[in-house]
């Protein structure tokens, strides 16, 4: 099993940053990788269509409100990868009550892609995710 994991401080308090990155079916809010997304079954599934329009299929398998963080699987997707596993969690940073810390992380098996790539690949989506949120605090 592969992971990896990218750390980003946000201009922003803890609350603030989760009161818009911590609803399932934020993702449209703050990451511009993903323009549309659709809650189903209660909004412990989401629906999700990247530029290109590919279609990402998403199960919440976790979430806690007061620690600020939730996992999700991949139910579908176009990545090389089975068994994908990724949680989004929200820190305090010690002495700093006007900044927070994001962590994605994710663990999944390649499939038909080398180790190396997945980590990459993923690496690359949570770093530019976290980029992106960075902008939108900032803005």
């Amino acid at each position: 099993m592969a992971s990896t994991s990218v750390s980003r401080t946000v201009p922003a308090t803890p609350d603030k940053v989760w009161s818009l990155i911590g609803g399932f079916d934020a993702l449209p809010d703050w990451l511009p990788y993903i323009p549309e997304s659709t809650a189903l079954e209660g909004g412990r599934v989401r629906r999700l269509k990247n530029p290109e329009g590919e279609v990402i299929i998403e199960r919440l398998v976790s979430f806690n409100e007061a620690e600020r963080h939730y996992s999700y699987a991949i139910l579908q997707a176009p990545f090389p990868v089975t068994g994908y596993v990724s949680t989004l969690r929200v820190h305090a940073v010690p002495g700093r009550d006007d900044v927070a810390e994001v962590q994605w992380s994710g663990r999944f098996h390649p499939d038909n892609a080398t180790e190396q790539e997945v980590i990459d690949l993923f690496t690359g989506i949570y770093a530019e995710g976290l980029d992106a949120l960075h902008t939108t605090l900032s803005s």
